[in-house]
């Protein structure tokens, strides 16, 4: 079975574009254009380059030593915390502003949960000297103060999303909205592998360069290009796409997906969209989606404002149902212990997002010459007040 998308925009059965006549002329321009744009010579020239000099890749693949021997595996962490602005979505806004430079767009707008995205979209927007809006829910601007502050210093304007759960779907909306009203000038860049086709394949692509840089990094440390497993935390999913992309179609690698499971699954206050979702249509999209009998979406929840997503990228629902990935749900409680633990462990204090990923070493039995890659998606400089309040520092 092949992972990767179809000509006509599918994984699997999940996929496609289903979106309003109004959008339809943009999103079929990218569509006939993306991949001829990103593989001329000049586009990668640039592209590389500024992953090198400004984003600072490669981003190191580190054995963490110390977790290793507390859970008597080899665990490696791909560290994306180390990219300039604190994540690995630089990697994708520094694609698209490429791309919308070269279809002539002068304004960008963006979408954001965990400010992350928000911030590397403004990051790149003054970059290249292009007026950004950002769109983030009014709860998520409440807890990611420092982020809106960041997005604000870069020059971005930051627009609160104030309807239904003000947080990350609800913001979505309002830029699908803002998209439908400045066609013209306007380019949207979204933040995960997310949204109508061809967005969830190239966000994967502009991620991709994770996975490759594993598979030399690995083949210097242990001589072999393929761990046994690689992790990711999946809420949209761009960072595990990244991570599984060079492996998608090898089936000695086993993927791993952790999802936020909130406050427990049959809590009535979760995000974990492969036990609770149904096949649905979000944002442009046909994928799992958390919603009720009659088909409306239901609010998702997470401590972790990047992982609060009701559904979840074609890619990841395709390898769910088809089995070819494991998917994990932890808590809030599981993910701020793993947080903590890797940060005395290790001396390095990771973003929320990652610390549902780590928390599977509680969970999963590995062996112990199982080489796990782990990718630490994001530092945890932006959740320092939710650590400081949970744990009462």
């Amino acid at each position: 079975m092949n992972y990767n998308v179809d000509e006509k925009g599918y994984y699997g059965e999940f996929g496609g574009a289903y979106i309003p006549e109004m959008l339809y002329p943009n999103v079929e321009e990218l569509r006939q254009q993306y991949l001829q744009i990103t593989a001329e010579e000049s586009f990668q020239k640039e592209f590389r380059q500024l992953l090198k000099d400004y984003v600072g890749r490669p981003t190191p693949l580190y054995f963490a030593k110390r977790l290793s021997e507390k859970y008597n595996t080899k665990i490696y962490l791909k560290r994306e915390d180390l990219c300039h602005t604190g994540a690995h979505k630089v990697n994708n806004t520094i694609g698209q502003i490429l791309l919308a430079k070269r279809l002539g767009k002068t304004r960008i707008i963006a979408e954001t949960g965990a400010g992350q995205h928000g911030v590397a979209t403004a990051t790149v927007c003054a970059l290249m000297g292009l007026e950004c809006i950002v769109y983030m829910g009014e709860i998520d601007i409440q807890r990611q103060s420092p982020n809106v502050a960041r997005m604000k210093m870069l020059g971005a304007k930051v627009i609160p999303a104030t309807s239904g759960s003000k947080t990350l779907k609800d913001a979505t909306n309002e830029a699908i909205r803002d998209w439908i009203n400045n066609l013209i000038d306007t380019y949207y860049i979204i933040g995960s592998v997310v949204g109508p086709h061809p967005y969830p394949d190239m966000v994967a692509r502009f991620q991709s360069v994770i996975s490759e840089e594993v598979k030399k990094q690995l083949l210097e440390k242990e001589k072999r290009e393929n761990p046994d497993y690689v992790v990711a935390c999946v809420g949209g999913g761009s960072n595990a796409a990244g991570i599984y992309y060079h492996y998608l179609n090898n089936p000695k690698v086993g993927i791993i997906a952790v999802e936020a499971a909130g406050k427990g699954i049959d809590s009535g206050e979760s995000a974990a969209t492969s036990v609770l979702g149904k096949m649905g249509i979000i944002h442009g999209s046909k994928t799992l989606l958390m919603q009720t009998p009659d088909g409306q979406i239901t609010e998702p929840y997470s401590i972790s404002a990047g992982l609060d997503y009701p559904g979840v990228g074609p890619m990841h629902a395709h390898l769910y149902t088809s089995g070819r990935g494991k998917f994990i749900s932890i808590t809030d409680d599981d993910a701020m212990k793993a947080g903590m633990e890797l940060s005395q462990l290790e001396g390095i204090i990771p973003a929320i997002e990652s610390s549902h990923a780590l928390a599977i070493f509680e969970e999963l039995k590995f062996k112990k010459d199982d080489i796990i890659v782990l990718n630490l998606s994001g530092r945890g400089d932006k959740d320092l007040n939710t650590y400081i309040n949970y744990f009462k520092l």
